[in-house]
């Protein structure tokens, strides 16, 4: 991925953030999904039952399904708050990273896509596979 079409989706991200409905957590994310038929971006959606809290990369990638898309090419993630800031061991400052099922979606509809994590103090870039290794598909 070019550096242009990162920062594209990287802004895109950051925008969607101030979109998110956080009220309980005060955790505002966006994400952006660059796909086969352009980029699409969500936010997360909380709600007073916690279990039906929908993550900003979900959101992202389902809207970009229900427009047509159906294949994931770049993820990037943006948050910036006290809970933004998870350890990581390669990473000097925290980082928003993706839960287990939010990246088993994207592994769904992307072949190893590229992934960009950002909390507005650093941007790191991954692929798909380091963070999940082992993610799975079932024959259609």
């Amino acid at each position: 991925m070019n550096r242009t079409a990162a920062d594209k989706l990287a802004v895109a991200a950051q925008e969607a953030a101030r979109n998110a409905y956080a009220p309980y957590s005060k955790f505002k994310v966006g994400a952006a999904v660059m796909t086969d038929k352009g980029i699409f971006s969500g936010c997360n959606v909380e709600n007073s039952s916690y279990g039906l809290t929908t993550c900003a990369e979900r959101v992202a990638v389902f809207k970009a399904v229900s427009e047509g898309a159906k294949v994931v090419k770049a993820v990037a993630v943006f948050a910036t708050s006290p809970q933004s800031k998870i350890p990581n061991p390669k990473s000097k400052i925290g980082l928003p990273f993706p839960c287990g099922a939010c990246l088993q979606v994207i592994n769904e509809f992307g072949e190893n896509p590229d992934i960009i994590l950002s909390n507005g103090e650093r941007t790191e870039f991954y692929r798909l596979k380091d963070l999940l290794p082992n993610g799975f598909r079932l024959k259609k």
